[in-house]
C-alpha cells in the first residue's frame, strides 16, 4: 500500500541543511503517481537550487541490504521508487555539528535532501527496493570523499536489522571510526586578482581563501579556465580588472580592457553557472555618466569611456549568473599607489598641487570593501548588486587632497582647486563621471554599516605616516 494523501512539505532535521520532504502520492486502481522532484514547488519550500546532473538507481532484491556511510563532495536528492528503507545520515563536515546523526524511514511518500559532506547510508526494510538519487556532480576519482564505519560506537546508529546478520561490503566494514575521520572541508573560496589593492585586503578579511594573482591564473588564457576542479569551490571573488582608465582610450589599452573586463568575465560566468558557484564581481562608478548626484543599484548604465563600457558589459554578463554579487564601488584606496598616498607624498615634498574640484564622490577603502564582501557572503544576503563605498558627506578630489595635507601636518591651502576640463586640457584621457556618490541604503539593510570616509582616511593616513611611506 503506497498511496498517501500527504501535502508537500519540508521538515528540518537535526543536521543543518539536511531536509526531509513529505511527498503527495495519489493513486487509484491502476497504481500511483508522484512528483519525485519538482524544482519550482520545492525551491519555494526551501530546497536549494542544487542543479542535478545525474540520476542513479540502486536496486536491492533482499531485506537487510546495507550500504554506506559515504559523504561525497556534492549534494544528493534521495528517494525510493519502490520498497522501503531505514536511512541514516551523519554530519561529516568540519564544524560544530560534526558527528550529528539523523535517522528516518523512507518510502515513496518521502524524500530527503542530503547536502555535500553529510554521510549517507541505508538498510532495506522490504525486498525489491529501488533506491534513487539525483546528484549535482559527476563521479570523479579525483574528488575528495569521507567515510564512516556503519558500526561506529559514537554515532551509535540503531540499525533495525543487526549488522552482523546482513550483507555488507568489505570496503564498508573497513571504514574508520568517527575519531579517525578527517572531516570534509567546506567548499573553497577563490580570490582572483590577489595582488591588487582589494586582493591584498581580502587576505585579512578571508584568511581561509585561496588567492591567485595573474602569474598563477591568467584570466585571459582560456586554458586557465579548464585547469581547476571547479566543483571543489563554492565562491569565486573576482578582484581582478584592467583599471588603466586613460590607457583604455588607446588601441592597445582598449583591447586589454575588453580582454580582462569582458571576455575573461564571460569565461568566469560560464564556469560559475556550470558549477553552481557564487561569484562576487567588483564593479565601478564609471558605469554611469554622473549626471545624477547619487547612484542607486538599479540606475541604467550610461558609461562615458571605454573603461566604463567594459565594466558595464562585465556587470551585465555577471548578472546572468544565478548566484552573484556585483559589488559597485568608487575611488578605491588600499595598499599600493593611490591618490591619498600621492597627496601625502606631495605634501611632504613641498609640492603645491592643483586638484580637480568638480568631481564629487566618496572614497572606498579596500579594507572596508573586503569587509563588506565578507559580510554579504557571511549573512548570505540576497543575490544581486550592492553599492559599497565608505559613508559620510560626499567630497571633491580637491577636498580630499586638502584633508590629506591637513592630516599630515601641512597647510591645506597649498592645494588649489581646478576644473576637470582645465586639468586635462590637451591630454588624451577618458571622460570622468562628475558625480560618483553611491547610495548605500541597500547594503546597510543587510546589516553592514560602512565606516565614515573621513574616519577611515584619518586611520589610513596615520598608518601610512607611521610606516614612513613616501611613495
Amino acid at each position: 500500500m503506497v498511496p498517501h494523501g500527504k501535502r508537500l512539505q519540508a521538515l528540518e532535521t537535526s543536521i543543518p541543511g539536511l531536509i526531509v520532504f513529505e511527498l503527495p502520492v495519489p493513486g487509484d486502481n491502476r497504481g500511483w503517481f508522484k512528483e519525485n522532484w519538482q524544482r519550482e514547488k520545492m525551491l519555494a519550500l526551501g530546497l536549494p537550487d542544487f542543479g542535478p546532473v545525474q540520476n542513479n538507481v540502486s536496486f536491492n532484491d533482499a531485506v537487510g541490504t546495507t550500504r554506506g556511510i559515504h559523504a561525497e563532495p556534492w549534494d544528493k536528492w534521495v528517494s525510493v521508487a519502490t520498497g522501503r528503507i531505514f536511512g541514516a545520515w551523519v554530519d561529516l563536515r568540519e564544524g560544530p555539528t560534526f558527528g550529528a546523526v539523523f535517522t528516518a524511514e523512507i518510502d515513496p511518500s518521502r524524500a530527503i535532501f542530503v547536502p555535500r559532506g553529510v554521510g549517507n547510508s541505508y538498510q532495506t526494510l522490504e525486498s525489491d527496493t529501488a533506491y534513487t538519487y539525483l546528484v549535482n556532480d559527476h563521479w570523479s576519482a579525483g574528488a575528495s570523499y569521507t567515510f564512516l564505519n556503519l558500526a561506529d560506537e559514537t554515532a551509535a546508529i540503531a540499525w533495525p536489522i543487526p549488522l552482523d546478520t546482513v550483507e555488507i561490503s568489505a570496503k564498508d566494514l573497513a571504514h574508520p571510526r568517527l575519531g579517525d575521520v578527517t572531516p570534509m572541508a567546506p567548499p573553497k573560496t577563490l580570490v582572483l586578482g590577489a595582488n591588487g589593492q582589494l586582493g591584498r585586503a581580502l587576505r585579512d578579511a578571508l584568511p581561509q581563501a585561496e588567492f591567485l594573482g595573474r602569474t598563477e591564473f591568467d584570466l585571459t588564457d582560456p586554458a586557465a579556465w579548464t585547469s581547476r576542479r571547479w566543483r571543489d569551490y563554492g565562491t569565486v571573488i573576482n578582484a581582478a580588472a584592467s583599471t588603466a582608465v586613460d590607457a583604455a582610450e588607446t588601441p592597445e589599452g582598449r583591447a586589454a580592457a575588453w580582454a580582462i573586463n569582458v571576455t575573461a568575465v564571460a569565461d568566469l560566468a560560464r564556469v560559475a553557472t556550470a558549477n553552481g558557484l557564487t561569484v562576487v564581481h567588483v564593479s565601478s562608478d564609471y558605469v554611469f555618466d554622473g549626471t545624477l548626484e547619487i547612484h542607486t543599484e538599479d540606475e541604467p548604465f550610461t558609461p562615458l569611456g571605454v573603461y566604463g563600457q567594459t565594466k558595464a558589459a562585465g556587470d551585465a554578463i555577471i548578472a546572468t549568473v544565478p548566484r552573484h554579487y556585483i559589488v559597485r564601488t568608487s575611488w578605491v584606496i588600499g595598499d599600493g599607489t593611490n591618490f591619498v598616498r600621492t597627496m601625502a607624498s606631495l605634501a611632504e615634498r613641498g609640492v603645491n598641487p592643483s586638484v580637480v574640484d568638480d568631481q564629487i564622490g566618496r572614497l572606498s577603502f579596500a579594507t572596508d570593501i573586503a569587509a563588506g564582501i565578507a559580510h554579504l557572503l557571511g549573512v548570505q544576503a540576497p543575490f544581486g548588486t550592492y553599492n559599497l563605498s565608505n559613508s559620510g558627506e560626499p567630497q571633491s578630489w580637491a577636498d580630499i587632497a586638502k584633508r590629506v595635507y591637513e592630516l599630515t601636518g601641512n597647510d591645506p591651502d597649498r592645494v588649489t582647486g581646478i576644473s576637470t576640463a582645465d586639468y586635462f586640457a590637451g591630454k588624451q584621457v577618458s571622460p570622468r563621471p562628475p558625480n560618483s556618490t553611491l547610495d548605500l541604503a541597500k547594503l546597510v539593510s543587510t546589516g553592514f554599516a560602512p565606516r565614515d570616509a573621513d574616519t577611515a582616511l584619518r586611520t589610513y593616513v596615520a598608518g601610512t605616516s607611521s610606516a614612513g611611506d613616501s611613495s
